[in-house]
């Protein structure tokens, strides 16, 4: 299920002072290792995302994106630096759904934990299933899900929760090409309809140039921001658009990349 702001060492983020939902300054974080080493994950990390912005950050695996999430959502506290962020709530990479309960019951669970009644609930999540592509799938179990079907109920969960900032780890990392394909499609069409300022981690290049406003390329451990990229590219984009093309080879340059490939 979508975690709310619950720090496990500090009781929330800070408020936000100067209008931004989102601001990293000089952020760093640091794991102790199993074998009592120190593991740094991020190092002298910012970045800010303006309200109603999508930011994507990429990089390599283990660089620190999934952590740099959950400090945004006030799951875990920086060892240095700021972090200040509007209420957000995190999608992890898997669906989580409760396999006992129906697609409906399941997007409507955020709801359910906030106090409303179920019925109160599951007419609030009815209301936006046809929306999302999912009308006739409201008494399906998870099992009975396709994997796009699985991660949209999943999306209106975290959606519903009524956060103003979505964090979204890896979304469509699990689906095959052409489900990914259409549901990037169906994601950037569903925040224009339900606006809200989102922070996604993806290590497709190309998913980043097609959904956000903006690009964070992070460095391989411990995680530092290598560039970022502006897409001033009008939606809705097309992956064979020359200028999506030229962003994401300027992305996978700034990752060490373009020449290997």
């Amino acid at each position: 299920m979508p975690t709310e702001l619950q720090s496990r060492r500090e009781p929330q983020p800070l408020r936000m002072q100067d209008g931004a939902p989102i601001v990293l300054e000089h952020v760093s974080r640091v794991y102790r290792g199993r074998d009592g080493a120190d593991v740094r994950a991020l190092e002298q990390v910012s970045l800010r995302a303006g309200a109603g912005e999508l930011l994507a950050v990429v990089g390599p695996s283990g660089c620190g994106k999934s952590t740099l999430l959950e400090l945004v959502c006030g799951l875990q506290a920086a060892d240095g630096g700021r972090v200040a962020c509007a209420p957000a709530v995190l999608m992890p990479q898997r669906d989580l759904l409760l396999p006992w309960l129906s697609a409906l019951d399941n997007a409507a669970l955020a709801l359910r934990i906030a106090g409303l009644s179920r019925v109160q609930a599951r007419a609030r999540a009815d209301i936006l299933f046809a929306e999302l592509g999912l009308e006739g799938f409201e008494r399906a179990r998870p099992h009975e899900l396709s994997g796009g079907m699985r991660q949209r109920v999943a999306f209106l969960r975290t959606l519903l929760a009524g956060k103003p900032v979505l964090c979204l780890d890896e979304p469509f990392g699990a689906l095959d090409a052409l489900t990914r394909y259409e549901m990037q499609d169906w994601l950037a069409r569903t925040l224009a309809r339900e606006p809200r300022t989102v922070v996604l981690v993806t290590h497709d290049v190309e998913e980043a140039v097609l959904l956000a406003d903006r690009i964070a390329v992070l460095s391989a451990r411990p995680g530092r921001v290598l560039a970022e990229i502006e897409v001033e590219i009008e939606r809705p984009r097309v992956r064979t658009d020359p200028r999506v093309i030229t962003l994401r080879e300027r992305a996978l340059g700034a990752l060490g990349m373009g020449e290997r490939r």
